[in-house]
């Protein structure tokens, strides 16, 4: 008998043909569905947003919530180890893909790409190009905040083009001197010897708005600030009134507290600022790392196999067979 896997946001074909070969059935709504489908749905392919302990109550079935990509702060964790569902995620999939855009990023903020398109459209050609202020970045400081796989990679990207990184992580210093890169003394002396920051960190509890109004103080006049990690780490209030008031440069932003981020959000009238729609990881080869790996996950939880990356490993033994 074939059994339901709920996919509330899209994935990657290659996933979907994956789960249809292995006795699957892909469904794919953003909401639930009616009760009598809820009680048949075994497995979940989740991505991002809010997967609640009322969520889960309605899927009394529920063996195994797979998440597309790293980030599991939307799901209640505690409550889903207490209904014995097995929650997992897919690390290493969509690490390149999330470094390349932090490093485009990077480059579109020091070299105004969007103001010099927005330029050119406004006919304002060789008034633009009159301002100057384009920066090269060899020899340019970046920060790197958090050292995870991700982390890792955009160091590395950034080490490649000539560009100096200073590192904050609970990484001891030989580690990351052995790397090739060198140690921040503290989270405030990063901040205040880099001329660009980018955030490589989970949100939990100790990392909530770690960029705020006074960690904001620390940074250049000149410096950006980048975001491919999660949006709670910023003071959003924070960082617009720090861009309004030109006491940074800019800053560069793929993810939000809210999301999809409203149109009318004060955030958006903030000078000097780009917003991608949290698409960091959402390179092609990275949809299918991130798709094929969340099924493999899911089929190896059906076949009583321990999945790669076990978020809750003390739900193993008590999980819903």
């Amino acid at each position: 008998m074939a059994k339901i896997c709920w996919i509330p946001q899209a994935i990657h074909s290659s996933g979907i043909n994956k789960l249809t070969e292995n006795n699957f059935v892909p469904l794919r709504q953003p909401t639930l569905p009616a009760a009598d489908l809820c009680a048949q749905i075994e497995a979940v392919i989740f991505r991002s947003g809010t997967f609640s302990c009322s969520m889960m109550a309605q899927l009394p079935h529920l063996k195994v919530i797979a998440v597309h990509g790293v980030g599991t702060d939307g799901i209640d964790i505690p409550f889903a180890t207490q209904q014995g569902i097995v929650v997992l995620n897919t690390p290493g999939t969509n690490t390149r893909s999330v470094a390349e855009h932090a490093i485009a990023l990077l480059f579109a903020l020091n070299k105004h790409l969007l103001a010099s398109d927005q330029a050119i459209r406004e006919n304002r050609y060789q008034a633009f190009k009159s301002v100057g202020g384009l920066r090269e970045l060899q020899g340019s400081t970046l920060g790197i905040v958090g050292f995870g796989a991700i982390g890792q990679c955009t160091a590395a990207l950034a080490r490649a083009i000539g560009i100096k990184v200073l590192v904050h992580s609970r990484q001891s210093q030989q580690d990351i001197e052995q790397a090739g890169y060198r140690k921040a003394a503290d989270f405030t002396a990063l901040l205040a010897e880099s001329d660009a920051v980018s955030l490589h960190l989970p949100a939990v509890a100790e990392t909530h708005h770690l960029i705020n109004a006074e960690t904001l103080s620390y940074l250049p006049p000149h410096a950006f600030l980048i975001n491919t990690s999660r949006g709670a780490l910023v003071d959003e209030q924070a960082l617009a009134n720090a861009l309004i008031n030109r006491q940074i440069a800019g800053a560069a932003l793929d993810v939000f507290h809210c999301e999809p981020l409203p149109a009318d959000d004060p955030l958006l009238a903030a000078p000097n600022l780009i917003v991608t729609p949290h698409t960091a990881a959402s390179s092609e080869q990275a949809l299918i790392n991130m798709a094929t790996a969340a099924v493999d996950g899911v089929l190896r939880v059906m076949a009583n196999t321990p999945p790669l990356s076990l978020i809750n490993p003390a739900v193993w033994p008590q999980r819903r067979q």
